[in-house]
């Protein structure tokens, strides 16, 4: 099972045992770590990976989902 998770104010989190990212070509990106943390803010210097820039430039990832709140597995 893959899950997107969305971090407070931070990356999309991707977990899961068959993620591949791949670029508007269709060519795949190489995975260094998992899990796979994206790029919301739009700041990282790693596109379209996760390098950390949203804390240093404050970035607001608005507002959670509704509905109820599932136990973290």
């Amino acid at each position: 099972m893959t899950t997107i998770k969305l971090r407070e104010n931070g990356p999309l989190v991707i977990e899961g045992d068959d993620v591949t990212v791949v670029d508007w070509q269709g060519r795949p990106y190489e995975i260094a770590r998992r899990p796979v943390a994206l790029c919301r803010c739009g700041g990282s210097s790693r596109k379209p990976f996760c390098d950390g820039t949203h804390a240093r430039l404050g970035f607001n990832g608005g507002e959670s989902a509704k509905g109820e709140l599932k136990a973290e597995r």
